[in-house]
């Protein structure tokens, strides 16, 4: 067979390949070519052979018949120092782009050499010299949360608790927390929402065995809270965790759903029996308050009474005193004197007339005033019976 077949190929002679190549016409396809027409081979061919001109590389190999071309080998249009400078340049750029990132403001980053621990970087641009050091960003200001009794976490999430009283409650609160130290958050948590998850879920139980439900469901929700929060910072400080808790937002504390439609008829009647017992204790306390009060009053007249009389009977004893001192030294001036004033006190009050009789007139007729007296006697009376209607008042 020729040399030169149809698609340009040939060389020198000998080739076994040139016999097992069937005759076939130029613009037929080659069996077993897929249909690739030649003149596609033909561009295929030179493309490699111009990357190999230009890797520093000879051209034409021991095809000396190639159409357009001999069996000479080409020059690189560029010098090999050149190409090795235009090489190493490359391999700077791209070890300079794998080793230069750029941090944000709310990130930082974690620089590992060979591996271990080497540095941390602040926001702006840094350098990590690539293969020796790597590096990690971590983000420092981002709030994370984690949810405990909201079921977002399976079946397990329940969010049910056994308080003090032996109730149980139905709890759903959740945890805000960022990252403090990049390098203990990395190298020393497997797994930071598991772990965080594990330890509010066990505090919280904790908080809430020692907690009585009336308190949890009402008025000591900020007071948990606050507790639930210490308490998760001081175990994850204990595990050089690098996690700060910002907060603990505490969303629903309910009794469990089976039994809240009985649990708040328990609760009104609770609320109903304090209602009426604060009445009480205010009735109790205006009576008993009443009662002290007349008491107290009661307790003031009889002191004043006995005041009185004490110093009524004090006077009189002092005044008899004196009296008789005067009687012991003028025992009939004495007497007269206490006559006169007995007769004063006992006539003063009298209704009386005096006839003088002693000049021997008799000529005045006796008169028995019936119609005054029968006037006073009236009038003694209705004053008896007012008297004692206000008394019985």
């Amino acid at each position: 067979m020729s040399n030169g077949g149809p698609w340009g190929g040939g060389g020198g002679g000998g080739d076994d390949r040139d016999d097992d190549r069937e005759d076939k016409r130029p613009g037929q396809r080659r069996p077993g070519e897929g249909g690739q027409i030649p003149e596609i081979e033909e561009f295929m061919r030179k493309g490699s052979e111009q990357l190999k001109v230009l890797m520093g590389g000879k051209g034409g190999g021991n095809r000396p018949n190639r159409p357009n071309g001999g069996g000479g080998g080409g020059k690189s249009p560029f010098p090999a120092k050149t190409a090795v400078v235009i090489g190493l340049v490359a391999l700077v750029a791209i070890w300079l782009g794998s080793s230069l990132y750029k941090v944000n403001p709310e990130e930082r980053s974690v620089e590992l050499m060979f591996g271990r621990y080497y540095a941390t970087k602040g926001p702006g641009l840094n350098l990590a010299p690539w293969p020796f050091i790597t590096y990690s960003k971590v983000p420092v200001t981002r709030e994370q949360t984690v949810d405990i009794g909201s079921g977002r976490a399976g079946t397990n999430d329940t969010g049910l608790m056994l308080t003090g009283d032996q109730n149980i409650v139905d709890l759903e609160f959740q945890v805000v927390w960022n990252i403090s130290d990049p390098a203990k958050y990395l190298f020393n948590l497997g797994d930071p929402q598991d772990t965080i998850r594990a330890v509010s879920e066990s505090a919280m139980r904790d908080i809430i065995a020692r907690s009585n439900l009336a308190p949890i469901l009402s008025t000591a929700r900020g007071e948990i809270a606050g507790d639930l929060r210490s308490a998760v910072q001081n175990t994850l400080d204990s595990y050089d965790a690098g996690i700060n808790i910002v907060r603990v937002n505490f969303n629903r504390a309910d009794p469990p759903r089976e039994v809240i439609d009985s649990f708040r008829e328990v609760q009104a009647a609770q609320q109903e029996r304090d209602r009426l017992e604060k009445e009480a204790d205010a009735y109790a306390n205006k009576v008993t308050a009443g009662a002290r009060g007349e008491a107290a009053q009661v307790k003031e007249e009889a002191e004043g009474y006995r005041a009185q009389i004490v110093n009524a009977a004090e006077g009189d004893a002092a005044r008899f005193n004196s009296i008789l001192t005067e009687y012991e030294k003028a025992p009939e001036v004495t007497k007269r004197r206490m006559f006169y004033e007995t007769m004063g006190k006992l006539l003063q009050n009298v209704d009386k007339v005096v006839v003088d009789t002693k000049d021997g007139n008799g000529g005045v007729v006796p008169y028995l005033p019936l119609d005054q007296l029968r006037k006073n006697s009236s009038s003694t009376s209705n004053t008896n019976s007012t008297a004692n209607t206000g008394g019985s008042n």
